[in-house]
This record gives structure tokens, sequence and C-alpha cells, in this order.
């Protein structure tokens, strides 16, 4: 199995966008390549490209839905519930209609029914996924301080690599810590895998046809 995490950005950010590449081996995930600056249509190459080689199950760190009305789905709702009642910030869950948030909005629903619609010789699934509640919710309580501030801090992100290395996602190289998007890539990469094993720590079902992905952490 091969299993992607992809940290999204807004369409016109390829830059921020990364994309990390594990495969499944002897129950670790073993690091293949970690690629960013990319656009949607090097996004749907690479998916095509594992899909050749084995299953592939992707996690995306992006709204892949959206409220009718505008607003938090209640998926929204739950996990920001679930992210305060250990520790997080309420403000890491943004409704995906929210100014800021709506342009990730848009890519995540584009990409996801683009990935859908591939042809593969082998099943490709998807989860949304939230890298900081995927980290948060597998620390111990004297850890959690390094989810509130990883984004900002290359020590932490340092720090972060050790500690994903603990969840059995094994050869990162020390250059994914220079930025925080390809941490919440891989973090996106532990998520999937834990979604496909059905070991996830929270978890929003998919709700069709409005909502046609689960969200989990």
């Amino acid at each position: 199995m091969r299993v992607i995490g992809i940290d999204l950005s807004g369409p016109s950010n390829h830059k921020d966008t990364v994309l990390t590449v594990f495969e499944l081996q002897k129950g670790q995930l073993k690091f293949v390549k970690c690629r960013s600056d990319m656009s949607d249509e090097e996004i749907l190459k690479e998916v095509v490209v594992q899909s050749q080689l084995d299953e592939v199950v992707i996690g995306i760190d992006a709204p892949l839905s959206y409220e009718d009305g505008g607003g938090d789905r209640e998926s929204d709702r739950e996990l920001r519930k679930f992210t305060v009642e250990i520790g997080m910030r309420p403000g890491s869950v943004m409704p995906p209609t929210l100014n800021r948030m709506v342009y990730l909005t848009l890519r995540g629903i584009k990409l996801s029914r683009e990935i859908a619609t591939q042809k593969s010789k082998h099943p490709i699934s998807m989860v949304e996924v939230h890298p900081g509640a995927i980290i948060g919710s597998r620390m111990s309580p004297n850890e959690l301080r390094y989810v509130l501030t990883y984004k900002q801090d290359l020590e932490v992100r340092r720090v972060l690599l050790n500690w994903l290395e603990e969840q059995q996602l094994i050869g990162i190289p020390a250059t994914v810590a220079e930025q925080s998007h390809s941490i919440d890539a891989c973090a996106a990469a532990l998520g999937a895998w834990h979604w496909k094993v059905g070991t996830w720590k929270w978890k929003s079902p998919a709700k069709l046809p409005l909502h046609p992905y689960d969200y989990c952490c």
C-alpha cells in the first residue's frame, strides 16, 4: 500500500503545497519522497504513478465539502470540540467558507473530484484530515505544547520528526523539518494510514451526497 499525505494551499499558492509518499512495509510507513510547489496537474500525475504500483490511500489537509448556507459543517463543530478538549486552540478548526479558507476549500473540492475520476490500476481512496489534530491527539499532555508552536519553530519541528519516527513513519529526511507544510504532509499521511486501518482518534463519517468523504484525525 502507498500512503500519500497532501498539505494543500489555495489554488494560486503552489509553493506551499506539499505532497509526501510513504510505502507500508511490515507495519511501518517507509518514506519514499516529499515534493513541494505542486500544481493540481502534478498532484494528479503523482497519484496516478503511485496507483500503478499498489493501492493508494490519500489524506488531504483541506476541506473537501462545505455547508450549504456557509459556516461550520457538523464535522467542523465536532472536531473543534474534540481538539479543545485535548488542549488545542479552537481557532485551529476553521469553517470552510471563512474568507481565508474559501480558496483552499475550492481547490480541495476540485482536486478530490479529479482524483476520484482517475483511471488507476489499483484502488484509490481519500479522507479529509487535520494534521494538527492528528499530532495533538497522539501526544501526551506534556508533549502537547509542541503542536501549539511547531508552525513557527524549527527546533520544535525537529522534535516532531523524531516523534513521527515513534509513530512508525520511518526514514524521513531531516530536511522535511525545514517547513511546517512538510511536517503537515507527513502528519496527513499518518492520519490517512490510521483511517485506513481503523485506528483513528476521531472520525466524522461521510454523509452523501453533500459530504462525500470521511473526516478524521
